[in-house]
Order: C-alpha cells, then sequence, then structure tokens
C-alpha cells in the first residue's frame, strides 16, 4: 500500500485556483451530451468521476472528445436521443455518474445495465428506480436490494407524474430534471420528505439554465416541464471546484495562514463556498470578490452547524475541529453515512486515533479536541477522507495518510499543489 506523510509547516501565504468543479463539470456533460448542436466546455475536471462519465457517453453513442492539456471537452450532443440501444456502462465510485445516467438513458429505447465498484453497489439508488418505474420506465436492482447493477429498458414513453425521496441523495432528483425536459409528454416531480444539499438542485437548475432549457418550480417541492424542449449547444466555463478549495480554506485556518482562492466568489454557482462562513464563526477571517474569496486564519474556536447544505465539506471541518478551542458539533448530515463509506463513522474513528474525543450521533457528531498524538490516517478508497486528513498532516508530526491515490477521483494533484502551496514537504512511501 502506498502511504504518504507532509512535514508539518507553518503560517504560510498563497494563491491558487483549483481544478474545474466535478459536480458543474458532469452536470454540463449530460446537458451537453442531450443538446442540439457542438458544446465546447472550457476549465472541465479531468478525473476519475468525469472519465467515467465520458466513457459511459461515448458508450451510448455520444461524441465526446477531451483534451486533458488545455482541460477542454467537446460534445456533439444527440437532440435529446440516445443514439445506442444497448450498452453496458461501468461508472466506478461516481455517484453523479450512476445517478444521472440512470435517468439519463430512461430517454432511449432498449436495454441499458449499469455497474459499479464494490462499494457502488452498496450505495442506495431504489427511490431513483421507483420515481423511473411510475414515469413509464422498466428499470430495477438486477441484485433486488435496491443497490446496484441496475437494468434500465425504456421503450420511448418516459413521462407523467411521481414522487422523488430527498433525503438519501440529491442526486436522485439532478438526474431527473436534466432528463425531463427531452421527455416525450409532460414529467412533473414532487419531492417527498426533506430534501438534502439543496445548493447542489440549485446548480443542476443553473446549468440547464445555461444549455437553454427551463422547469417550473415551487420552491424546491415540485418541478414540471411539458416535455419536448431542447438543450441548445453552446461555450460553458466550468468555476473552479468549491469543495476542493475548501481543503486550501482549511489549511490556512489550521496554521495561522492566508489564502486566496481565484475563481470563485460571492456569486458562485456552488454552494461549498459558503463553507466560509463556518470558518468565518470559528475565527478566521474571509474577504469576498467578485473572483476570489481570500480568508486568513485566526484563533479557532468550536460552533455548533447545521452542515446540510455543503455535506461535501464536512471532513474538512470535523479536521480542522481538532485545533478549535471547545468542541463542535456539526448536524444534519445523516445522508453522508451513503457516500464513498459511511462518512459519520468513518470521521469518528479517525479523529479518536489523532486524540479527539468524538460523539458519533445519526445525522453527525461532536467533536471534543485533544492532545494531539500521531496517527496512520484510513481513507477507506474515499478522496475526501484523504484530503481533509492532510489538513492535521500540516501541524501534527508523525501523521501518514495511507492510499493517497485516492484523490484521483476528484483531484489527482491534490498533494502536490498543497506542498506547493504551504511550503511542506511530502513523503512518498510503501509498505508491504
Amino acid at each position: 500500500m502506498e502511504k504518504l506523510r507532509i512535514e508539518p509547516v507553518g503560517p504560510f501565504e498563497g494563491r491558487i485556483r483549483p481544478p474545474g468543479s466535478k459536480s458543474l463539470t458532469n452536470r454540463a456533460l449530460v446537458c451537453a451530451a442531450l443538446a442540439e448542436g457542438e458544446s465546447v466546455l472550457r476549465n472541465a475536471l479531468f478525473s476519475e468521476d468525469t472519465e467515467v462519465m465520458m466513457d459511459c457517453l461515448r458508450k451510448l453513442g455520444i461524441p465526446v472528445t477531451p483534451d486533458p492539456e488545455s482541460r477542454i471537452i467537446g460534445v456533439t450532443g444527440t437532440g435529446g436521443r440516445i443514439p445506442a440501444e444497448s450498452a453496458d456502462l461501468y461508472t466506478a465510485n461516481s455517484g453523479t455518474t450512476m445517478r444521472f445516467l440512470t435517468a439519463m438513458v430512461a430517454l432511449g429505447r432498449g436495454r441499458y445495465r449499469l455497474d459499479g465498484n464494490p462499494r457502488m453497489r452498496e450505495r442506495p439508488i431504489g427511490d431513483l428506480l421507483v420515481a423511473l418505474r411510475n414515469l413509464g420506465v422498466n428499470a430495477y436492482s438486477e441484485l433486488g436490494n435496491d443497490c446496484p447493477p441496475v437494468w434500465v429498458c425504456p421503450t420511448g414513453e418516459f413521462g407523467g407524474e411521481t414522487e422523488i425521496a430527498g433525503d438519501i441523495s440529491s442526486q436522485f432528483l439532478s438526474g431527473l430534471l436534466m432528463a425531463m425536459p427531452c421527455a416525450r409528454s409532460r414529467v412533473c416531480l414532487r419531492v417527498k420528505g426533506t430534501l438534502v444539499s439543496v445548493p447542489y438542485v440549485e446548480m443542476t437548475l443553473a446549468v440547464m439554465k445555461a444549455f437553454g432549457v427551463h422547469v417550473d418550480r415551487q420552491d424546491l417541492r415540485m418541478f414540471s416541464s411539458p416535455g419536448n424542449q431542447k438543450y441548445k449547444g453552446r461555450e460553458y466555463w466550468i468555476e473552479p471546484d468549491a469543495s476542493a478549495a475548501s481543503y486550501f480554506f482549511g489549511a490556512a485556518a489550521v496554521t495561522g495562514g492566508t489564502i486566496t482562492v481565484e475563481g470563485l466568489g460571492k456569486h458562485s454557482l456552488q454552494g461549498d463556498v459558503a463553507f466560509c462562513h463556518c470558518l468565518e464563526q470559528m475565527g478566521c477571517k474571509v474577504e469576498w470578490g467578485e473572483d476570489s474569496i481570500c480568508l486568513r486564519g485566526g484563533k479557532l474556536h468550536g460552533i455548533d452547524v447545521n452542515m446540510n447544505a455543503i455535506s461535501d465539506t464536512v471532513p474538512t471541518l470535523a479536521v480542522v475541529a481538532l485545533f478549535a478551542e471547545g468542541p463542535t458539533r456539526i448536524s444534519g448530515v445523516a445522508h453522508i453515512r451513503y457516500k464513498e463509506t459511511d462518512r459519520i463513522a468513518a470521521l469518528a474513528r479517525e479523529l479518536r486515533k489523532l486524540g479527539a474525543e468524538v460523539e458519533e450521533f445519526e445525522d453527525g457528531m461532536r467533536i471534543h479536541p485533544g492532545p494531539l498524538r500521531p496517527a496512520e490516517i484510513c481513507t477507506y478508497d474515499d478522496h475526501r477522507m484523504a484530503m481533509s486528513f492532510s489538513l492535521a498532516a500540516l501541524k501534527v508530526e508523525g501523521v501518514v495518510i495511507q492510499n493517497p491515490g485516492c484523490t484521483a477521483k476528484t483531484y489527482p494533484e491534490y498533494f502536490e499543489d498543497l506542498a506547493r502551496l504551504t511550503g511542506g514537504r511530502i513523503h512518498r512511501f510503501r509498505e508491504p
């Protein structure tokens, strides 16, 4: 197994532009694939999650031309059609690819199988399959356990009304929203229960609008489209990834440094920029610009925060909480138990290794900082576990990160960028 250690650093000052947003890249890929004409996606992210999305789209007969050097992806849209009548799609552990394409292939005619890695086969998708069946599409779990592999066997009759659960993943709703304008008849979606990660649904609607379609909405409880709409191909610029930026903001917070993240600002499409509000409550200073956010570290103290809307940044805040005075409580994030790993349980386990006392709840945790000590951090093949615990390595001697290569899911160059920015030295090594 490969492992990594970063030498601790002091306060630093720097600027960085993270790679393009994974969430925006995969949404733009779907909208461009369904569009009429050519699209050019600029500042696109090239990572495992976006590579599997592009590979799946090609298997569906949609031309995709990536240029990693220039971070550009060209897509020749098919006007809402799915050219392939059958396909076996492998999504690895990309939740956006699995959920978005399960809904998208409902627009086709034929048989489509979607599968992923062992962890994806544990991640629930039953609510999306029920919604598709209610909309006239034969969709089912191959193993009968409401998890992938899934089969989607549409006949062109996609339409009608249904409910969609909102409490497991907003990706179910986002996938249906992107597909429904291309349906041949009206589609109406009602959200059942609490909708988690609301900013991601707003992001989906914003990308759809940029590509020329619109859905009617009543708050975030009901959405409808008359069908037979056409996405329009276009040039689309993708913002830097706000979730990735959270690690650099966190690095400045724990070291007392200053970081300016370029390409994000007060009008960003991504809700995760609100992570800076959490750090501000903890004692940092934040300056919001039109195209940049500057954060200065300060004396940190614990906070009580509901992170439902920005749940991808929970691991980052949990590690920052190790360096705060007093406890930090994080709530409203029960749904992160269904991510790449059970993030609540995994975070609690690894934070305790570093010396914290952690109370675990169904929807979050309370972190009581303690004297910090060296530890070897298990990352559970979860990119966010690896990136977030790197912040502890910046301050605590002897913190080792297992399997650092798992960051390839969304940010392959993360550790090199972090070391370059902070002046920390990376040591990669292998042990049997």
